[in-house]
């Protein structure tokens, strides 16, 4: 995409296009919409477009578009559709394979994907409504979400209303028990599950309980003991079978053997459990996600355990978000391309075969098991494309020494021809797929819902090609090993062959360095070696760090969920020059968005997708909006800019005063005075009245819940130890700075008077929250009398000029705070001054531009005041913010944008390209290398001239 053409500006272009249509130009100029090169629109004018078959007037962009216009000096009476139907046949256009194939009369405009395989057809006025479909052009796919089933989520409810029952008859007094829970249901799903697909007779399970236990559930935990057993025992060894376990078959595959002792519990029923457990086999879990497994697990397993092992269970959305970027979608596109050659789409077969999926974080195998049904269903849909090749022969089963690829040529086999379907048997396999799982349960829930998936799709097969391999018993495939994925070496789990390509996926735990066991803590150790920063660094980075160093070449690659927090604040430097050391870049990416799970009771999560693989000049892409963007580069902020990293900055790296944080108490409360506090002590003593200030924080300024202080200079001590109240106060902060076991405090303990430590100056000031929802549109920035002391929670500017709170307070302030700041848990975003304000790049001001920025900030103020009684917090959301206040900040983000270049920004990721390229300038500017600025502003072009 060329540089500067955002959405908001392909949307501007092609509705001045729609309202000037010009017939002679008509497709330059809409190319040019989309910014392709001007070089590109020259030679295509200078070369006349292409002419196929005498078609006058007709142009050919390759891989791009084919134009055909209709117009009656041209003799041409087919419509846009007839000549676009009349295009997808022609050998000629299919050659150069352009994206679009397009006709208009001018009247009409009819077009054609020939990727997506998509029409449309519209009045031609109405071209700029239709932007999203040619959006390609401008390096934009559309994505495609997929949407959580119903029946996965109805099934995780009603397995939980149900778990909430057993648990009622059955307190579960430890982990053991609860553990002994855990199992039991997984029991009862694969039970649930086999009645309905075929592996036991229909509704067999359901009826046997309904039909052969009292309604009371007294005897329910006896039967299914005994169900388990039966199931467990293989034919030859069973003694005679009761009758009515005759119809169920030998399972085997682990699932109901006793080789952990807690495993052998069933619990106890009544007749409510026993009612909700035949009420859930009346539903249908054909259809069920084996990812159910993962819902059911988070949603028993205790919160203990929970925080320990940092589960996160992954729905099915955000997993194909994952597996279409890192490898599905560019299987798919191989297809198409292979469509009608024999030879090609049995070299995607043998790709298939070779492929090997990766998930050293796994859980209970969400990542692996919709990774396995998707590439499947993509080898069924090889197997039909192989239909439509003539005398295109199949083997009934792989052979060995080629790799699981079942095609041969006819001379060394007799062969079957593909219309003999019901032959036809799948060669990808569960043993493709590899997990590490640290927890023992999980490990085998993966184990098993692998197992479920294989069943699952032997069952599509067999609807598609009349045959499937037989279901029972089960047997072990997957490679899911037990252990600790930060301590195991990858390779020696999933082994790097030659000719294979390995993808590695998942959602690995996050846990921040203050929450993190000492397990854990030993775990990034481990990964980081000596480097004391190591204490700062989240655990999900050891997966980034050993899934770089598992990186050889692009038959390799890497795809994370994780936390958005390694892409923010402090964590950029600790983390990413590590990746990028050892070759590694990001090859696309999901910058932060919010997401929930099926599991019970889950909370929203903010987190990102990341890529990697080794460099390479092969294409990156940003996932934004629903929209596939091609970009230059994803930098580690997950932006398109390039390789920066905001490192800690004492002073600031534009001319401006410097922020501080407010000043400490560390006074057990003492200090600190609430309304009726500070009442009674001026009520009783007026002459009090000096020592107390108004105290500001985040909260007070934000939420107006106003506090005050004692303030007490060494000038003023002996009126305070003169005012009771006072010097009371003073002995117990003395008192408390005293018995601390910190250092610091204690030394404070001599001037139990004041605050700890005091960054007070007298004059105005501007406060800054340190914490402030990522929701809102803008930072709020209050300007405070001298009166007033500002606490530690938030910063602090004394006595500067307006204009500074002018750019903080601006939109291109926001847009990199939301980029570069830390975030701390649901509060959102942590402003920092030696990462956002010392760092926040702009050019040098003239006079009339700050006088100019001055008025727009007093602008500011001025409204916020004709709102009295209302607070920051109500003026600053998104959803009450008054129309007045928001008008005043949009006209100073005009004046703002123009002290950096007089052309407009057209939308926050241009402003933000712009920020890091700027940063990227004044750094290297600093280091003594030599750069050309961007001249878009007289005050930056004289600063470079001198």
């Amino acid at each position: 995409m060329s540089k500067g053409h955002h959405l908001s500006e392909i949307i501007d272009a092609l509705t001045a296009l729609s309202g000037k249509l010009v017939p002679e130009s008509f497709i330059y100029d809409f190319l040019t919409c989309f910014g392709l090169p001007k070089a590109t629109i020259a030679r295509l004018k200078g070369a006349g477009g292409v002419n196929l078959a005498k078609k006058e007037g007709c142009t050919l962009l390759k891989t791009k578009v084919y134009f055909e216009p209709l117009r009656a000096d041209l003799l041409k009476a087919a419509t846009p559709m007839q000549a676009i139907e009349a295009a997808q046949k022609d050998s000629r256009i299919a050659a150069n394979k352009p994206r679009f194939l397009i006709a208009t009369d001018f009247k009409t405009l009819a077009a054609f994907d020939t990727k997506r395989r998509d029409t449309v057809e519209f009045p031609i006025g109405d071209l700029h409504e239709h932007y999203t479909f040619f959006l390609p052009l401008a390096g934009m796919e559309k994505s495609t979400v997929h949407a959580e089933a119903e029946a996965d989520v109805k099934a995780a409810e009603n397995m939980a209303k149900l778990y909430d029952l057993i648990r009622a008859d059955n307190p579960p007094k430890n982990r053991e028990e609860r553990h002994a829970l855990n199992v039991f249901l997984t029991r009862l799903l694969f039970c649930y599950f086999a009645e309905d697909t075929e592996i036991f007779p229909d509704k067999s399970f359901t009826s046997a309980v309904e039909s052969y236990t009292q309604p009371d559930g007294s005897d329910l935990d006896a039967f299914l003991k005994q169900l388990f057993l039966h199931l467990n025992t293989e034919k030859k060894a069973r003694n005679k079978t009761p009758q009515h376990l005759v119809c169920f078959d030998y399972v085997n595959g682990g699932l109901f053997s006793d080789t952990h002792a807690r495993q052998s519990a069933v619990p106890t029923f009544s007749t409510k459990s026993r009612q909700k457990l035949i009420e859930l086999g009346t539903k249908s879990w054909k259809e069920i996600n084996p990812d159910i497994f993962g819902s059911m697990f988070q949603g028993v397993v205790d919160d203990e355990m929970r925080a320990e092992l940092g589960m996160h269970y992954t729905s099915v959305p955000n997993i194909m978000k994952v597996i279409k970027a890192l490898f599905l979608d560019e299987l798919y596109d191989e297809l198409e391309k292979a469509k009608g050659s024999e030879t090609k789409l049995k070299k995607l077969l043998g790709r298939l075969y070779r492929l090997r999926i990766f998930d050293p974080a796994c859980g209970s195998g969400n990542f692996l098991i919709i990774a396995y049904k998707e590439l499947r269903r993509l080898e069924m849909a090889v197997f039909k494309a192989l239909e439509k090749v003539e005398n295109c022969s199949l083997l009934t089963e792989p052979q060995a020494g080629f790799d699981g690829v079942g095609f041969r040529p006819a001379i060394e086999q007799p062969a079957l021809t593909l219309s003999q379907a019901s032959l036809r048997l799948p060669g990808i396999h569960v043993s493709q797929f590899y997990g590490i799982e640290l927890d023992d349960f999980a490990h085998e829930v993966a184990i098993l819902a692998l197992w479920l998936a294989e069943h699952q799709m032997n069952l599509e097969f067999k609807a598609a090609f009349g045959n499937a391999p037989a279901s029972l018993p089960l047997k072990d495939g997957a490679n899911i090993v037990r252990g600790d994925a930060t301590h195991l070496a990858w390779n020696s789990v999933c082994p790097q062959a030659e000719g294979h390509e390995v993808f590695v996926i998942g959602n690995p735990p996050y846990s921040g360095a203050r929450k993190q066991t000492a397990e854990q803590k030993e775990c990034v150790r481990r990964c980081y070696g000596d480097d004391p920063e190591h204490k700062d660094a989240d655990l999900i980075s050891c997966w980034f760090l050993k899934g770089a160093a598992m990186l050889r070449d692009q038959s390799i690659r890497v795809a994370f969920v994780t936390t958005n927090s390694i892409c923010q604040g402090d964590h950029v430097a600790i983390l990413w020059p590590r990746v990028a050391a050892a070759g590694a870049e990001i090859a696309f990416a999901y910058p932060s968005f919010k997401w929930t799970n099926n599991a019970k009771g889950a909370a929203t999560v903010t987190c990102a997708i990341i890529g990697l693989r080794c460099r390479s000049s092969e294409a990156k892409w940003i996932y934004s909006d629903g929209l596939k963007v091609q970009v230059k580069n994803i930098n580690a902020y997950l932006a398109n800019a390039a390789d920066i990293i905001i490192e800690k900055r004492r002073a600031p790296i534009s001319e401006r005063p410097e922020a501080v944080m407010g000043s400490m108490a560390r006074d057990g409360g003492h200090l600190i005075l609430e309304r009726e506090e500070r009442d009674q002590l001026l009520n009783a003593h007026p002459e009090a009245q000096p020592l107390v200030r108004s105290l500001a924080g985040a909260n007070e300024f934000v939420n107006g819940k106003p506090r005050w202080c004692l303030w007490i200079t060494n000038g003023q001590l002996e009126l305070a130890r003169s005012i009771p109240p006072i010097a009371d106060r003073i002995r117990k902060v003395e008192q408390f700075r005293r018995a601390s076991t910190a250092n610091t405090t204690n030394g404070y303990a001599s001037i139990p008077h004041q605050f700890a430590q005091r960054a007070h100056h007298e004059g105005h000031s501007f406060i800054i929250p340190k914490m402030s929802p990522e929701s809102r549109p803008y930072l709020p920035v209050g300007l405070l009398n001298s009166s007033t002391i500002i606490t530690d929670l938030a910063l602090t500017i004394y006595n500067s000029e307006l204009w500074v709170l002018a750019l903080i307070s601006s939109r291109m302030h926001m847009v990199w705070l939301r980029a570069v700041a830390g975030r701390f848990g649901d509060e959102g975003l942590r402003y920092s001054t030696t990462i956002c304000y010392n760092n926040f790049p702009f050019p040098i001001l003239d006079a009339a531009q700050k006088r100019e920025l001055e008025r727009m900030a007093e602008n500011i103020l001025h409204t916020r005041e004709s709102f009295p009684g209302k607070i920051i917090a109500w003026l600053y959301d998104p959803v009450t913010m008054p129309p007045e206040l928001l008008a005043a900040h949009q006209a100073l983000d005009q004046a703002v944008e123009q002290c950096y270049r007089p052309k407009p920004f057209n939308s926050d990721e241009d402003r933000l390209e712009y920020l890091f390229a700027l940063y990227e300038q004044m750094t290297a500017a600093e280091a003594g290398e030599l750069f050309a600025p961007p001249a878009t502003n007289k005050a930056k072009a004289k600063t470079k001239k001198s």
